[in-house]
């Protein structure tokens, strides 16, 4: 190993991160794929690696790749709706409108309905832009079939993604007002920031309290959550996060998070929830996670 190598992986590590996490939507996952990552690259004479960054994702793509078919015979055994883990985020993310989307908690969701194959080659190309001759070197294909398999995984997501593209400030609007209605025991507040098809999904990995499967539907959701934060009123604080890029709220239980909800807004109303409650996937809330492209 050379202090060349630990340049260059330093110089790169956060745009690997993102790769990994955006494959895996998970940041524990994206980190031991950067560990894994890094014993490959020690391993590699420098001056034979021409373009250190292509290199890198490369390893890294491959590296996701295996551990995302682990991950989805972990997941068939998850208690409950299984969410990304949600990051705190800095600014600027934000300010990338198109790194926002392809880390926001909708989007990552809709990108868990690929093939593993399909998931990295879409964020390859779409988030990052990687030509296809850089992407078929990472998961092992032709760049013919790699073209075709974007094509495909596009036309799949564009399907499924929002569809339309929302500010931080009209999600900020939407939540705040779903914020106070519940607050304040406002049942009529929370359906009119609700979309009447608005679907609830909450994450508590067997071991928070959390629904089991969506709910869908203003009322229901509506009279689900203000029955559970009437219980909890006095216990409760609410306070505004930059969650993966957006506007979320971060919940305070006795003064300890106790969960982050991100939602997805169409319309000036809320059409999805996403209420993070598994404490092993809130360990990233308290420090800002670097994300690049």
């Amino acid at each position: 190993m050379s202090e060349q190598h630990t340049e260059a992986f330093v110089a790169h590590r956060n745009l690997l991160f993102t790769v990994a996490y955006e494959m895996l939507g998970s940041a524990a996952d994206a980190e031991d794929v950067l560990q894994e990552t890094w014993l490959q690259w020690i391993k590699i004479e420098f001056p034979s690696v021409r373009d250190p960054r292509a290199f890198l994702v490369r390893v890294t793509t491959r590296q996701a790749l295996n551990r995302l078919r682990t991950m989805r015979r972990r997941k068939e055994s998850y208690v409950g709706s299984w969410l990304p883990e949600p990051l705190l985020t800095a600014p600027d993310v934000a300010e990338d409108a198109e790194l926002a989307e392809s880390v926001s908690i909708a989007l990552m969701l809709v990108l868990e309905t690929l093939s593993p194959t399909e998931r990295a080659v879409f964020v390859l190309r779409e988030a990052f832009a990687f030509g296809y001759d850089e992407i078929a070197a990472a998961v092992g294909k032709t760049p013919a079939a790699v073209r075709q398999i974007a094509h495909r995984a596009r036309k799949h997501v564009d399907a499924r993604r929002p569809r339309e593209a929302v500010t931080v400030a009209e999600t900020r609007a939407a939540l705040e007002s779903f914020r106070r209605a519940l607050e304040t025991g406002d049942l009529q507040g929370m359906l009119d920031v609700l979309a009447p098809d608005v679907v609830l999904i909450a994450d508590g990995g067997g071991v928070k309290q959390a629904v089991q499967r969506p709910i869908a539907g203003a009322d229901k959701v509506a009279r689900l959550m203000q029955g559970g934060f009437s219980r909890v009123a006095d216990r409760m604080t609410m306070e505004p996060a930059t969650i993966n890029g957006g506007f979320a709220m971060t919940t305070y239980l006795d003064g300890a998070l106790d969960g982050v909800m991100t939602a997805r807004v169409e319309g000036g109303r809320i059409v999805a929830l996403y209420y993070v409650r598994n404490p092993d996937k809130l360990s990233r809330i308290g420090t800002e996670t670097p994300l690049s492209r």
